[in-house]
């Protein structure tokens, strides 16, 4: 077992522990690693590494999460469903996109994210009951700790978000929940900590739809990119474990804030990458 296993085993470790606290998945850390580290790989093969990557880190945190009976199953089946068609055409673009034109668009989606998330995320919500009559769903969930979560969110707009956040997350390797957690949170109003366990149950969905494309792609073709995914799954099954746990014992505030650091560096290191 050389060198650079081991370390691609202990970054999985990480990004399954830092994906799954915050509901991400763990591809906005391994893109921007990948790109660095390993400039021979291409697009289509950086993103199909990064989306098995995540498939498997949303399958373990999503069994930890259902455990812990956070997930909002209605909108997850829903929502998991409205990304498919997307999730399609965007591991299919990711052969005509130039290199630098993907790492630009990157590097400027999570910088835009990432102030946002910094000043306006994670503040504390009124979760108003609103009527079923104005398109809103009511969903109240009571956890395995006995926390009540009771909140209303708007089913059409959730399904609009899912679309866009089913194409642009193959194309650009990141599983979705970096899009979904805080579109979910500061826009559907969902409790944070719902948001972050109904997104992994999402991600788990989605990104093995988008596994099977790449595979049939032949994305997958080749000992080393079966390789770096068999390293990095190691570190990522107890990684995610891990982070379902902690998940618990982290205010809702952190989270948004935790995620919008990691989005600004990285945002900023694949920016400059381009050039």
């Amino acid at each position: 077992m050389n060198e650079t296993f081991i370390l691609l085993a202990l970054l999985g470790l990480c990004i399954g522990t830092l994906g799954t606290l915050i509901g991400a998945g763990g591809g906005f850390i391994l893109v921007p690693i990948l790109i660095l580290f390993f400039p021979q790989l291409s697009p289509q093969h950086i993103t199909a590494i990064s989306i098995a990557v995540v498939a498997i880190n949303a399958s373990t945190g999503t069994l930890a999460y259902i455990r812990s009976k956070r997930v909002d199953f209605k909108a997850g089946f829903i929502f998991a469903l409205a990304t498919i068609p997307g999730s399609i055409l965007g591991v299919l673009t990711t052969k005509i996109i130039p290199k630098n034109q993907f790492n630009i668009i990157f590097g400027i989606m999570l910088l835009l994210l990432s102030i946002f998330l910094f000043f306006k995320g994670g503040k504390k919500k009124e979760y108003k009951i609103t009527a079923k009559s104005s398109g809103h769903t009511h969903q109240k969930i009571v956890d395995k700790y006995g926390e009540v979560y009771e909140y209303t969110y708007n089913m059409k707009y959730g399904m609009i978000l899912s679309i866009f956040v089913g194409f642009i997350s193959p194309l650009l390797g990141i599983g979705g929940g970096i899009i979904h957690v805080p579109a979910m949170a500061e826009w559907l109003l969902f409790p944070v900590h719902i948001a972050t366990a109904t997104s992994h149950f999402i991600l788990a969905i989605m990104s093995s739809v988008s596994v099977i494309v790449h595979y049939i792609q032949g994305s997958y073709e080749g000992f080393e990119t079966l390789k770096m995914v068999i390293a990095l799954s190691i570190g990522v099954i107890p990684g995610a474990i891990l982070g379902a746990k902690l998940s618990r014992k982290v205010k809702s505030i952190f989270i948004i804030k935790a995620l919008a650091i990691s989005l600004g560096i990285v945002g900023i290191r694949i920016f400059l990458s381009a050039f």
